[in-house]
């Protein structure tokens, strides 16, 4: 039977470019180079005013700690709302607020007067402007790559890399000339540059919300629509829950180094510009894992879930070998082993997201894995404080923080299909709700548009269909 040719209306409602695989792509991961720089970049090298804070405000170390933590965990906390806010009002005006949020979050913090206004100011309002900006620029970036998405990834990282070679003894300079409010107030500018990164984010569609609410032809509410975009099914799926253990896992371990390196080199008697140099060391060699991992992830010869248990499980081994290295050249050894891991592990652990949940539902899930993640990013580091004021030394924290990435490992390695040598076949998309009638479709980012009045000849066997929404 010959099928209906589609309206010029239905041809409007549902446009659906496919993934250029560079062009204008090239751009966003240029965006996503400078926004994740200075984000995980300061977040890195806020080590640097840890030992100001503790010996200005005559605070302990775990008190200090909640800083970076709360900072950190707000950016991940509040990724659901960017993620839905962006399938609302599109990427780019979210990512341009996050970037002023971030500014002014450091401006208002060079006038503290205590450590709970740190927490308001740097902690709360900065880590709510970045999480606006993280998420929704990740998938962007998705969304202009398919074939050479990992790659993509990988050099939209590397800006971490080079700002955290570069922004350690940077800001011990910026101390140094302008103390620590001054520093802090330079900051506030830097981040501003955040609205520009937002700015020249070009979606490929609309909004995906938005294209519902047109086909289902329903004048919604803003908050019905904002709900939409949060993929709470999710919470039901197997490999996302296990996923989302892992990297909490993860995070409880992968950022204390960055609070904790500086202040534990200079614990044993090392200068603070030597102290700082470490970390601009596991700079320069996390740009080459984040490049290496990412080109060789997209050559096929390894699966994504395997190649990241192995850097994994090699930085959490290397986050135990830090306190036995007692002289320079030694912690030097290990923490270029330490970066390399830490920079190979950070692209695949957000590409691993579409092929346990598929692109159609990527953006909700990197929002609510975030929101997963953040309980890890907000103990983590207090804990290490707190381990350190207790035993006096910063030994028994490095080993926690690599229990952690080795937990994270042994929990990954519970992933549905994990054991098998080919990937397996897409996940199937998420039930749809509403009939042909209504003109709405399930559609992702990158998924392929179907006429309303179609259907597919085969149907696939439910025994292939390797991950659902009910267990």
């Amino acid at each position: 039977m010959e099928k209906p040719q589609k309206t010029q209306e239905e041809e409007q409602s549902s446009p659906q470019m496919a993934a250029p695989d560079g062009g204008w792509g090239w751009v966003v991961v240029g965006s996503l180079f400078f926004s994740s720089a200075l984000v995980f970049g300061l977040i890195r090298s806020l080590g640097v005013f840890f030992v100001e804070f503790v010996q200005y405000f005559g605070e302990s170390a775990q008190a200090v700690s909640w800083i970076t933590s709360i900072g950190l965990a707000m950016q991940q906390l509040l990724s659901p709302i960017a993620a839905a806010t962006s399938n609302v009002y599109g990427t780019r005006p979210v990512v341009m607020m996050g970037g002023f949020l971030s500014g002014l979050g450091f401006i208002l913090a060079s006038q503290a007067t205590s450590l709970s206004h740190l927490y308001l100011t740097m902690g709360l309002i900065s880590g709510i402007g970045w999480a606006l900006i993280f998420t929704p620029t990740v998938a962007s970036v998705m969304q202009y790559f398919t074939l050479r998405r990992s790659l993509a990834m990988g050099l939209g990282f590397t800006g971490i890399g080079l700002s955290s070679f570069a922004f350690s003894p940077l800001f011990q300079y910026l101390v140094d000339a302008y103390a620590w409010r001054g520093a802090l107030l330079v900051l506030g500018g830097l981040s501003f540059n955040m609205i520009a990164c937002g700015a020249v984010i070009r979606p490929l569609r609309k909004p995906k919300v938005v294209l519902k609410t047109e086909n289902s032809k329903l004048n919604k509410s803003l908050f019905s629509r904002i709900c939409e975009g949060f993929e709470f099914s999710l919470l039901s799926h197997r490999g996302f829950v296990t996923y989302s253990a892992a990297i909490t896992f993860f995070n409880a371990g992968y950022f204390i180094p960055y609070v904790h390196l500086v202040a534990h080199s200079r614990h044993i008697g090392f200068t603070e510009y030597q102290a700082a140099s470490i970390i601009s060391v596991t700079g320069v060699v996390d740009i080459l894992g984040r490049v290496i991992s990412g080109w060789f992830s997209d050559l096929g010869k390894m699966r994504m879930p395997h190649m990241l248990v192995v850097w994994t499980g090699l930085l959490g081994f290397s986050l135990m070998l830090i306190p036995t290295a007692v002289d320079y050249s030694g912690l030097i050894v290990v923490s270029l082993v330490y970066g390399f891991c830490a920079g190979a592990m950070t692209p695949l652990a957000f590409a691993v997201v579409p092929e346990i949940v598929g692109m159609e539902r990527m953006l909700g899930a990197l929002g609510l894995l975030q929101l997963i993640e953040s309980v890890g990013g907000l103990l983590g580091a207090p804990l290490s404080g707190w381990l350190k004021d207790y035993t006096g030394t910063y030994t028994v924290s490095f080993i926690a923080a690599g229990s952690f990435l080795v937990l994270g490992t042994l929990v990954t390695m519970t992933l549905p299909y994990f054991w098998s040598c080919t990937a397996p076949p897409p996940p199937s998309p998420s039930p749809p709700k509403r009939t042909f009638q209504d003109g709405s479709i399930e559609d992702g980012l990158l998924t392929q548009t179907l006429s309303s009045n179609s259907a597919p000849d085969t149907l696939c066997p439910l025994k292939d269909i390797p991950y659902s929404d009910k267990e």
